[in-house]
């Protein structure tokens, strides 16, 4: 698959003073990998994507707004600049502050086994978003796109794969009467395929092409799929939820790298006289062997996993979290350490909500005065209560909360949307 959502020339630069090959970092919705300089692989460079992309950093007048319109303070993950781009979210801001009505959008590719800490961000920031704006949620789960893009999966698996997902979903607190979760091969059909249809009418083979690097040996299935994904940012598709009204926007908080679906989906709301969703787009979280890529769920040692155990995710960070200390006490004291680097300390950033710790925790890293140990015991201690409180949530979801959450006529209170 060609990466045609970020190439670019390849410049050469100068870097302490020899010409070296600076190697284009890769951001698609297939692979992400930093760039590359003399061989050495850099963590992924978030304001070059905003610029290749097109979006808009979320700054500081768009969090005093935020909490202007909202009166909640921004989440964690917009006060670290975790969620730190977006394409119209004051188009969202305004709705609410007029109260007009939108909705929230977001998805999951399903897998064998359970997801791992970086898959529950965007699930996390979505439950926190629900309950400041009391919206309505679609989950997607593109069990559709896995068979078609894993040749050695068969349907009935990838199908099977997004039920057991709808669990792990519901364990992060959601409640079926405000959230709608659905497997593409489940649920396709009626006005979701009208608007499918639609859509796909829209794109040509050179947009997909354009956006997604296909290349003469893609099979079709590939190409056809952005039409799929597009299709729930419109409400539209959601008579169950949303009647027959066509002017309920969405927000849609998802990884910076699925930004080329819907940069097509806005693309294609004007021609078919919808409402452009916005989005919200956030980091990935690194493996554990560094910054310079994502988890992995293919990559045992690369992840924690929600259902590894105390003991597992201790030996994990223990084992293969990469470290921005020094190798000697002496090295320590002369020079520090650098949070910056360090996983354990950028693990923290994104599950600590206390400000002043991660600051307190940064200087005094840099200053030596604590070591690497110390900070991943921190980390060991955090990520064991936050997976170890998920898996107790996760026990209490029954067959029959399944069920309600993949039904698309549970009743749901947003349906008075309909009548407004």
């Amino acid at each position: 698959m060609a990466e045609a959502t970020t190439a670019t020339d390849v410049p050469t630069i100068e870097l302490e003073g020899l010409a070296v090959q600076d190697v284009a970092q890769k951001v698609t919705p297939w692979d992400v990998e930093g760039p590359e300089v003399n061989g050495v692989k850099l963590a992924i460079d978030y304001d070059k994507l905003i610029v290749q992309f097109g979006t808009r950093r979320i700054d500081e007048a768009m969090l005093e707004r935020f909490t202007k319109v909202t009166g909640h303070a921004p989440h964690l993950f917009l006060r670290r600049g975790i969620f730190f781009s977006h394409r119209e979210l004051d188009v969202i801001l305004d709705r609410h502050e007029q109260g007009k009505p939108f909705y929230l959008y977001t998805g999951r590719g399903p897998s064998r086994g359970h997801m791992h800490i970086g898959h529950m961000l965007p699930f996390v920031f979505c439950k926190w978003l629900q309950d400041v704006f009391d919206v309505p949620l679609v989950v997607q789960l593109t069990d559709d796109e896995k068979f078609l893009y894993k040749s050695d999966l068969k349907a009935e698996q990838t199908y099977q794969y997004a039920v057991d997902t709808v669990r792990e979903i519901a364990a992060i607190g959601f409640k079926p009467e405000k959230t709608f979760i659905f497997s593409n091969m489940g649920f396709m059909g009626g006005a979701f395929y009208r608007n499918v249809l639609k859509i796909s009418r829209c794109i040509t083979y050179n947009m997909a092409r354009s956006s997604f690097g296909y290349t003469e040996t893609d099979h079709i299935g590939k190409i056809h799929f952005p039409s799929i994904q597009a299709a729930p940012a419109f409400c539209s598709t959601f008579p169950a939820i949303f009647g027959d009204r066509t002017d309920i926007p969405c927000l849609i908080p998802c990884g910076i790298d699925q930004d080329p679906y819907f940069r097509l989906t806005r693309d294609v709301a004007k021609p078919l006289k919808f409402k452009k969703p916005s989005l919200i787009h956030g980091q990935f979280l690194p493996a554990l062997q560094g910054v310079t890529t994502k988890m992995s769920s293919s990559i045992d040692s690369s992840a924690i996993f929600m259902d590894d155990s105390p003991n597992v995710i201790k030996n994990k960070i223990n084992k293969h979290a990469f470290s921005g200390g020094p190798t000697s006490l002496r090295e320590l004291e002369e020079f520090g350490s650098n949070p910056d680097v360090d996983i354990s300390y950028q693990y923290l950033t994104y599950f600590v909500d206390d400000d002043q710790e991660i600051a307190d925790l940064a200087v005094s890293y840099r200053r030596g005065e604590i070591t690497s140990g110390a900070m991943k015991k921190r980390c060991i201690e955090v990520l064991q209560k936050f997976v170890g409180d998920f898996q107790e949530r996760e026990k209490a979801i029954t067959q029959a909360d399944v069920e309600d959450f993949m039904n698309p006529d549970y009743p749901r209170p947003f349906a008075a949307l309909a009548k407004k």
